[in-house]
């Protein structure tokens, strides 16, 4: 099976919740459609910024709807330090909840140096961008789907258990 059909037939069967920071909503707005161009049409709930992410994220995991939940978010580097402890604790709180829940979170959050930046990693790659939403998108659809595997017995001893696609074939156009 191509790369594009196997991640269009785990999309489908899977319950995916977006959390979308509002906070530099330019850049955001392009990670979640590049993330509904991988997922379709996820149950979406907004943040007011990437701090919020991880409350919100938790509340989604813990709620028993979703096999997963997508954090989509963009910190740029100011004139101080703010951004490195907003990174830190964003990242280390969507951590936390995929080990603590076991329902995957995939990490959408760009934390670059300059607007410009952040721009050019959201942007579709139709358009010359790193569609990083896509790639968040995919590599949570990719988790999701070998969690499932594993449960339902097939990890065994001996046997290796391929990813069902790479997730930046969908940021290649491999869909």
């Amino acid at each position: 099976m191509q790369n594009g059909n196997r991640i269009s037939e785990i999309a489908v069967r899977s319950r995916v919740g977006v959390v979308i920071s509002r906070y530099n909503a330019v850049v955001t707005d392009q990670l979640l459609s590049g993330a509904r161009s991988v997922l379709g049409s996820p149950t979406d709930v907004e943040a007011p910024g990437a701090y919020e992410l991880p409350a919100i994220t938790a509340a989604m995991a813990s709620s028993g709807a979703f096999d997963g939940v997508l954090a989509l978010g963009c910190v740029i580097k100011g004139e101080t330090d703010h951004d490195r402890y907003i990174d830190h604790a964003v990242a280390e709180g969507l951590m936390s909840i995929a080990v603590t829940t076991g329902v995957p979170v995939g990490f959408g959050v760009l934390t670059c140096s300059t607007i410009e930046q952040a721009v050019a990693r959201a942007k579709p790659a139709s358009e010359g961008g790193g569609d990083k939403g896509a790639e968040a998108a995919s590599a949570l659809l990719a988790t999701i789907d070998q969690l499932k595997r594993i449960a339902s017995g097939g990890a065994k001893p001996g046997r290796t258990l391929d990813l069902p696609f790479t997730p930046s074939d969908k940021a290649r156009g491999q869909r």
